[in-house]
């Protein structure tokens, strides 16, 4: 008998739609199309400030906008990726 595919992830758009995804058989999902996620587990014990160009912060502002999150958390996610690449 032939392996089945493995199953991707639909979209989901609603806390319905997932717990039903859940409510099934996962045993053939194909978990190399996940991408690693950082959890914010450290406390943000240390502030930084820094003078940027208003048009940086509003294009900030509106891609972070765009994903649905702030754009401070935006700004570490860019610090940390440059972190990585080094």
């Amino acid at each position: 008998m032939p392996k089945p595919s493995p199953k991707t992830v639909p979209v989901q758009t609603t806390d319905a739609e997932a717990e039903d995804f859940l409510d099934q058989d996962l045993s053939a999902l194909d978990y190399m199309q996940f991408k690693p996620m950082r959890f914010e587990t450290l406390p943000k014990s240390a502030r930084l400030t820094m003078r940027l160009p208003e048009p940086l912060i509003t294009a900030l502002k509106a891609k972070a906008k765009a994903r649905g999150i702030p754009y401070q958390r935006l700004i570490r996610e860019a610090l940390e990726r440059a972190l990585d690449e080094t």
